[in-house]
C-alpha cells in the first residue's frame, strides 16, 4: 500500500477571496479518489470522490453545464 500524501492545488482562477476550494488529483491513479477540501479550513474534513466521478463533474464544469461562468 502506498502511503502518498495529498499535493493540494488551488485553482489559478481563484481569487483571494477566500471562497476556494482544493484539489489533490494527485491520488486519482494511486488511490483511485480526487480528495477536495475547503481552503480555509485545511485541517477540516475532505471530501474523497472518486476518480471517474470528479473526470465528470470537471468536464461538466468547462462545458458550462452549470450556468455560472467560466
Amino acid at each position: 500500500m502506498t502511503t502518498e500524501t495529498p499535493r493540494w492545488l488551488t485553482s489559478s482562477y481563484s481569487g483571494n477571496g477566500g471562497q476556494c476550494v482544493e484539489v489533490a488529483t494527485n491520488l486519482a491513479t494511486t488511490h483511485g479518489t480526487v480528495p477536495i477540501r475547503d481552503s480555509k479550513n485545511q485541517t477540516g474534513p475532505t471530501l474523497n470522490l472518486p476518480a471517474p466521478a470528479f473526470t465528470t463533474f470537471m468536464a461538466s464544469v468547462k462545458a458550462g453545464d452549470f450556468g455560472g461562468t467560466q
